[in-house]
């Protein structure tokens, strides 16, 4: 077996440069209510408003424009509950190459339409780690297509560590950042920017409490994953892998936790209180913030949102 490859703050210079031309340099939003409200200043690094509405398109982009025509020419494939998916369609059609979206029949219907606009072939298979894998063993067999890794590939995790670089530099410093964590890609970004350009930044992870892997792992010094947690933050139900945990063991601070219903608060107190979209998997920042207000009063703290991609149909505080 190959040793695994763990990018460098080298490998992230090279992925902006990259990737600038298909990304957004997205705003950097305060607000004094939530000032007022967590006793710290908070910086929300706006993701939502990214290429295809999500911080993911960095990785994508940095993946599919690394390849080779060789490569490329087989197409890139993957799987996703959603961000993923659609951010490696965008950037393949960019590029104007195949693009094969391995996801959960449970994704939301807005994701799964948007990656067919992009020109992606979308697979459906059952809402579980196990199926996902194996149907998309499937489809990388019968293709041949590039496995882009939603998290677990150091090309991925080097293009996501370009958000937090430029959040550094849209902020004269910051005290410390916190960014949900699902598999851990935009945490693993975070932390590979940070340990090499501002090592005295905390790093706080968020994750539902519905979801708790990545907590648990952190606690126990080694990856528990679970296979089909059930959580309103879509994005946060995978579980960590090598690459990420690596940075998750060695550089996070802490892993907090917040509840379903505290996700929805925080989410609806920010499309109130900010006007703007986020979805669920992006509040749960603030879910945390909000909880644990000892950690972070008197701080400057960014606040990574990571997506917008939400059903307008069924948000989670509209009642039938």
């Amino acid at each position: 077996m190959t040793e695994m490859y763990i990018p460098t703050y080298d490998d992230v210079k090279a992925a902006h440069e990259r990737i600038r031309p298909h990304i957004h340099e997205t705003p950097v939003l305060t607000s004094s209510y939530f000032n007022e409200l967590t006793g710290a200043d908070l910086f929300f690094k706006c993701e939502n408003f990214q290429k295809a509405g999500a911080f993911k398109v960095r990785g994508a982009s940095n993946a599919v424009f690394g390849l080779s025509d060789e490569q490329a020419a087989k197409g890139v494939a993957t799987h996703s509950s959603g961000n993923h998916g659609l951010s490696l369609s965008y950037a393949a059609g960019r590029r104007g190459i195949p693009v094969s979206v391995v996801v959960p029949r449970t994704a939301p219907e807005a994701k799964k339409e948007a990656m067919r606009g992009y020109g992606a072939t979308v697979v459906e298979c059952e809402p579980s780690t196990t199926s996902r894998e194996a149907v998309f063993a499937d489809v990388v067999a019968k293709s041949g297509a590039d496995f882009v890794h939603p998290y677990n590939d150091h090309r991925v995790i080097a293009g996501q560590a370009t958000c937090s670089k430029e959040f550094m530099q849209q902020t004269d410093g910051l005290d410390a950042i916190v960014a949900p964590i699902g598999g851990g890609g935009m945490i693993s970004g975070t932390c590979l920017t940070l340990s090499n350009i501002a090592p005295e930044t905390e790093i706080y992870a968020a994750e539902p409490k519905n979801a708790d892997d990545a907590y648990r792992s952190f606690k126990a010094g080694h990856i528990i994953a679970d296979d089909a947690p059930e959580t309103i933050a879509d994005g946060l139900k995978v579980p960590l892998k090598e690459r990420t945990w690596h940075f998750v063991s060695n550089h996070v601070t802490d892993i907090l936790l917040a509840t379903e219903q505290e996700i929805i608060d925080a989410m609806y107190l920010t499309w109130q209180r900010m006007k703007i979209v986020i979805e669920p998997s992006c509040a749960v920042p603030l879910a945390t913030i909000l909880k644990n207000r000892e950690v972070f009063a008197g701080k400057r703290v960014g606040v990574i949102i990571t997506g917008g991609n939400v059903d307008l149909k069924k948000l989670p505080w509209m009642h039938s």
